[in-house]
Parts: structure tokens; C-alpha cells; sequence
């Protein structure tokens, strides 16, 4: 997952692949709180792993359920007739899939001296869960706010008496269909023969109502529904674990590589696994959505396969109740259409994450849609222009992966194609941690579109410290250019490829897997950063770069670095010969005496004997040496950043970068 400030994509111009999306996070925390409270084990498989997930997952075990496996299979030992902890507070994040349950299951189900608060982040403590705490009150059940009023946080106690089951329970359908899906979920613990739930006005978002009906059913209860607004629940064994539940993918998640296929996948298509036509999730509507607009999807039981159709797509005018997560997908993807595309029936987006109808207008807006907002509703015209942009995500994992798609404005054609920035990327960890890794490895771009730093001077100057820092910055990839000979030199060392063996060596560069992370060297997987300082391999990659093939291949492995979401590229002639048109170039230098006393200091700390004079002196005639060879002397390329960091920590010299990277960026100024 991308924990970086900002993430900036490139204009994007093409897809293709496949690509296997997470576990459903409606289905998983439903099925969670279900194998919970059932009596008996639970084994869980395809499970969503993300912030959601995960603060249900500790409340169960604060509740005291046992849980066992790892993140491809869990098991779930539920509490059945147990008793609940009696004391503890739950923070649930921003999770109404676990807040809204809980409240109910532990409303109906504490006992003796129990005491519970549930608690979230300050988004949490400001969406609406009033209709909820009415309907269980009318019942009996003891609750608390904490804070204001019809919000969270709240305390849950034991009731006083017996629960008034007898009489219909009701509750609001038109603010979020939670309310009803949390009294669904919860009261199988006391439902008995029969307990009723009447539904005041327009029951919403019913796809979502529909799962957890289907779900009620896995764990042996049973709904008898009059249309959507009477529903009795009978469960004379209380819940029953089926013993194996499996999660499909997430039909949500889905919808944003099913736009980027209906944009951008061209003469393959964009295979999806996970989801398909057997989906139980009301968000599969939106591949009709898709092909309404020109979008062509093949659908198999479990997996979609995506092509662009009509190009641009067609506008759409729609009713969002039934696709209100998906319908944010489409807000964005009617950036590419050929007029105006007109989203109703989604005023449930204002009580979400965040107010998703004007946050979406906001950031529509900013990359140059015309968009009129009203109380339920959006009217997007597409920009006559793209302009780059700075996309606040307002903590809001949908925002930012919705917005994400118009990183692909490059294939609209109507100018120069135009970067994104989305701003903390890390929102995505709700339900799709590595959405942007997935994004990656599926998506296109023109060589020159993805963005290179480089970082050049003489030895010792800190350019490899530098370079690593930076790319952790910006979520860069990193190439480290002077280990690429001495990791050739390892693969030959290896494989007992002599040094005369050009061809040979050849093969070695041009298959070898490299990698740089976090300060280390990976070679085929394995950490070689030692292997690289050793005098055998240098002495084996002088050598071998003397021969016009290995140089060949190894300027090819450097160039194939440059890879999305961009490159900070470290070593010499990175910013003159291998990348000239990197959009920064820093020459970073220091004066031969404190760059002695760090190389001193390093080789001190490591119980190598070293002689400060000795290895000022080395430095100073290896500098002389770099001015003056013949091909590619050592100098700043044409327009470079000069940074002389003598006295400057590696966080100020980080700083420094990152402003003047900035000042070549074109989105307005950000937070670095």
C-alpha cells in the first residue's frame, strides 16, 4: 500500500491483464458479525483484508471470540450462547458495516453488568445512526450517547426488563439501509419464533438488504419479506454456522477497473476475477451501467472480461438507488462521455465517508467537468479541457479510487494529457489497501509521460541516501544505476559465467530480477545488498562493463526502471545519457572534507580501519579522475538542481528536492 503524502499518476493511455479483486467488504463484515455470534466454528475464505475488516475482526475478539488462520482462510469460533465480555470499548474507525451491527447485537444480546461504548474517528461521530438507537430503544434496549445526540459514540447497557418483541419494531428506510440490515443481522439472538421490522418510507440501497437476507439464510435464519417494507425474522436456534462461507469479490472495487477497461482497454481486454454474473451484490448492476454507455463486458459466473466499445461513451441519465457505491465510479467515468451524464437518487452519498455529492462536484471541477449539484442528484458535462489536478480524497477510499480514473484523460485526445495528484493515497485501506499497486500493474503509459528524477554528483556525497529517501517521498520506483553491473557481476559469480563471456553476460543482464528497496539490493528475490560491497564482485563488474553488449543490455535494464508510478534514478550519467529528459535533475555534492569524515564515520561504525587523510586525499584525485575522462565527465547536467548538502541533514536535504521537484510539477502547491 502507497503511505506517501500524495501519489501523482501519469496521464494514463492504455489497460490490460488480469486482475483478481479483494474479498467483498459488505459480505465479509456481515459474515464476520454472523459467525460471531453463531454457535459453533466458522471457516471464513476470500476475506477482505483492510481497515474495515480489521476493526471488526478486534471487536469480535475483545467480545471474546476465538479466531485462528491467516489472511487467506480464518476461522471463527463463535460465541453462541456464550456470554458476551462484560466490559470493553470498541473502536470501530470509520466502519458503518461494523458500528451499526454491533450497536444492535450488543444492544439485544448484553447481559448481567455489562458495558460496552463504541466508539470511531470524528467522521464516524458524525454520521447518523439516531434512527438505529430509536428502533432498539422502542424494544428496551438500554443505550447511550456519548456526544451529540443521534450520533455516535455511545455506551451500550443490559436492558431493564424483558424486550418488547411482541409488536413490530420500526425504523427509517430512506436515510440508510444499515439501520435495517443492522436490526436483520442482530436479532436472530432474540428472535425466537418470530420478530417483525416495519419499514418507514422508501427503503434504499435494497441490493444491500438483499445480501444480508441471503446471508441470514447461510446462518439458518429465516426472513419472510411483504415487499421491502415488512420483514418477519424467525430463528428458534439462533444462529448456526454453515461451517465454510466463502466471500466473493468485491463488486464496488470492481466497478473501478470495469471503467478503466470501458476507457482504456483496447486491443485486449481487461480480464476481472473474482465477481461475475453469480454475484449476490447489487453493485454488479453496474456493468449494465457500463454497457449502457458503450462498454462492451463479457460475463462469466466469476469473472469480467471488459473492452472499450463506443469512444467516447455515452452519456447517461440514471436513477443511482439501487448502485449507490458504484454510482461514484460512474460520476467519474462520465468524464469521458460525449455530453451530459445525469446521476439522481443519491443523496444517501451525504451521509457516507464524507459528503461524497459535494466532495465529487468539488474534485469533477478541478480536472475541468462542468457539474451542477443538487440535494440527490449530479449533472456532469466532461471538460472542453483536462487540467492537471490535486484530488483531495477527504479520508474517503471511494474518492480516491474513483477519481484515480482520470489519470486516463490521455486516451480523450482533446489535448495534452494531463497528471493527477491524489492526496493521501492511503484512504484506499478501507477495502482495497493495494488498489493503486493493482492500478499499476494493469495500466499504460508513454515512456516520456512517467516522471524521472535524477540524482548525480561525486563519490561519497550521499546521492544513494538521497535517492532512497526521495523515492519513499513520492512512492517512486528506485534504481540505484551504480549496482546494476556490480548485481551483474553477482548473477555471473553465481551462475560460474567467466568474465570473458560476453554473450553470456549479455543473457544474465537482460533476465535478471532487480529491485531496490528501502536501502537494499534484491536480486532474484534475495538480499545481495552485502554481496554488492564485497571486492570480488567489484573487481568482476569492472570487467565485465568494458564489453559493448553487457553495456548494451545494462542501459536497457536501467531504461526499463522507468516504470509507474515514476523513477528517482540514482548513479552517474543518469540525468545525461540515460534519462536527458527527466523533469528534475540534482547534482548533489559536498566538499571533499566532510564527504572523507562520512565515508571515515561509516567505515568506523562497520570495525574497518580507515585513515581520514587518506580517504580525503582518494577522494579528491577520484574527483579529478571523474572531471576530466574523455566520455561523460562528471558534471551537472544542463539545468540541474545544484545542492551542495555540507551542512545539511538528510531531512533537509530531502526538503530541498522535494520544493524544487514541486516547482516543476503542475498542480498548485501542495503539502510537502
Amino acid at each position: 500500500m502507497f503511505t506517501t503524502r500524495f501519489l501523482d499518476l501519469p496521464p494514463l493511455s492504455a489497460v490490460a491483464g488480469t486482475v483478481r479483486v479483494p474479498g467483498s467488504k459488505s459480505i465479509s463484515n456481515r459474515a464476520l458479525l454472523l459467525a460471531g455470534f453463531a454457535a459453533g466454528a466458522t471457516t471464513i475464505e476470500g476475506l477482505l483484508h483492510s481497515d474495515d475488516t480489521q476493526v471488526m475482526l478486534e471487536a469480535l475478539k475483545q467480545l471474546g471470540c476465538r479466531l485462528e488462520g491467516d489472511a487467506g482462510r480464518i476461522v471463527v469460533h463463535g460465541l453462541g450462547a456464550r456470554p458476551l465480555a462484560q466490559q470493553s470499548t470498541l473502536w470501530l474507525g470509520n466502519a458503518g458495516t461494523a458500528m451499526r451491527p454491533l450497536v444492535a447485537a450488543l444492544a439485544l444480546g448484553a447481559a448481567g453488568n455489562a458495558r460496552f461504548e463504541l466508539r470511531g474517528t470524528p467522521r464516524m461521530h458524525e454520521r447518523p445512526i439516531g434512527d438505529l438507537v430509536d428502533a432498539l430503544r422502542s424494544l428496551g434496549c438500554a443505550i447511550d450517547y456519548l456526544g451529540q445526540p443521534g450520533f455516535p459514540p455511545l455506551a451500550v447497557r443490559p436492558a431493564a426488563g424483558p424486550l418488547a418483541l411482541d409488536r413490530p419494531i420500526g425504523v427509517r428506510g430512506d436515510v440508510s439501509s444499515q439501520f435495517l440490515t443492522a436490526l436483520l443481522l442482530a436479532l436472530p439472538l432474540r428472535a425466537g419464533g418470530g420478530v417483525t421490522i416495519e419499514v418507514a418510507g422508501e427503503l434504499i440501497s435494497k441490493p444491500y438488504v438483499d445480501i444480508t437476507l441471503r446471508l441470514l439464510e447461510r446462518f439458518g435464519v429465516d426472513v419472510a419479506r411483504e415487499g421491502w417494507q415488512r420483514f418477519r425474522v424467525a430463528a428458534p436456534e439462533g444462529l448456526r454456522s454453515p461451517g465454510r462461507f466463502v466471500v466473493e469479490g468485491d463488486a464496488s472495487s470492481a466497478s473501478y477497473l470495469i471503467a478503466a477497461g470501458a476507457i482504456a482497454a483496447g486491443d485486449q481486454p481487461l480480464r476481472i476475477e473474482g465477481v461475475g454474473s453469480d454475484s449476490i451484490q447489487g453493485d454488479i448492476a453496474f456493468v449494465d451501467a457500463v454497457r449502457a454507455m458503450g462498454a462492451t463486458v463479457e460475463a462469466e459466473p466469476h469473472a469480467l472480461l471488459v473492452r472499450r466499445g463506443r469512444f467516447p461513451l455515452a452519456p447517461i441519465a440514471l436513477d443511482c438507488n439501487h448502485i449507490p457505491d458504484a454510482a461514484m465510479t460512474l460520476a467519474a467515468l462520465a468524464l469521458f462521455a460525449d455530453g451530459t451524464s445525469r446521476l439522481a437518487n443519491i443523496a444517501s452519498w451525504r451521509v457516507k465517508e464524507t459528503d461524497r455529492l459535494a466532495a465529487m462536484a468539488a474534485e469533477l471541477r478541478k480536472v475541468g467537468a462542468t457539474v451542477v449539484e443538487s440535494a440527490d442528484s449530479l449533472a456532469i458535462t466532461p471538460p472542453e479541457r483536462w487540467r492537471a489536478a490535486a484530488i483531495e480524497t477527504y479520508d474517503d477510499h471511494r474518492m480516491a479510487m474513483a477519481m484515480s480514473l482520470a489519470a486516463f484523460n490521455d486516451v480523450a485526445g482533446l489535448a495534452a494529457a494531463q497528471p493527477m495528484r491524489i492526496a493521501d493515497p492511503r484512504a484506499v485501506a478501507k477495502t482495497w489497501p493495494d488498489y493503486f499497486e493493482a492500478l499499476f500493474a494493469l495500466a499504460r503509459a508513454g515512456s516520456s509521460d512517467i516522471p524521472v528524477l535524477t540524482i548525480d554528483g561525486p563519490t561519497a556525497s550521499g546521492k544513494g541516501t538521497l535517492a532512497s529517501a526521495v523515492a519513499a517521498e513520492l512512492g517512486y520506483v528506485l534504481l540505484d544505476s551504480g549496482a546494476v553491473y556490480r548485481a551483474v557481476a553477482i548473477a555471473a559469480l553465481q551462475a560460474g559465467v567467466e568474465a570473458e563471456d560476453e554473450a553470456a553476460l549479455e543473457a544474465l543482464a537482460l533476465t535478471m530480477d532487480l529491485r531496490f528497496e528501502s536501502g537494499r539490493t534484491f536480486l532474484a528475490g534475495a538480499d545481495v545488498s552485502d554481496l554488492l560491497r564485497l571486492e570480488s564482485v567489484a573487481a568482476m563488474a569492472s570487467r565485465i562493463s568494458a564489453w559493448p553488449k553487457v553495456r548494451t543490455a545494462v542501459l536497457g535494464v536501467q531504461t526499463a526502471f522507468r516504470r509507474l508510478p515514476g523513477l528517482v534514478a540514482d548513479g552517474r550519467d543518469m540525468g545525461t545519457v540515460v534519462f536527458p529528459d527527466a523533469v528534475l535533475k540534482v547534482f548533489l555534492t559536498a566538499s571533499a572534507a566532510e564527504r572523507a569524515e562520512r565515508r571515515y564515520k561509516q567505515l568506523i561504525s562497520k570495525g574497518i580501519s580507515a585513515n581520514i587523510d587518506s580517504l580525503r586525499a582518494d577522494l579528491e584525485a577520484r574527483d579529478a579522475r571523474d572531471i576530466q575522462r574523455s566520455v561523460s565527465p562528471l558534471k551537472p547536467a544542463e539545468g540541474a538542481f545544484l545542492l551542495d548538502n555540507s551542512a545539511l541533514t538528510i531531512e533537509a536535504s530531502v526538503a530541498a528536492v522535494l520544493e524544487a521537484w514541486e516547482e516543476r510539477r503542475p498542480f498548485d502547491r501542495p503539502q510537502v
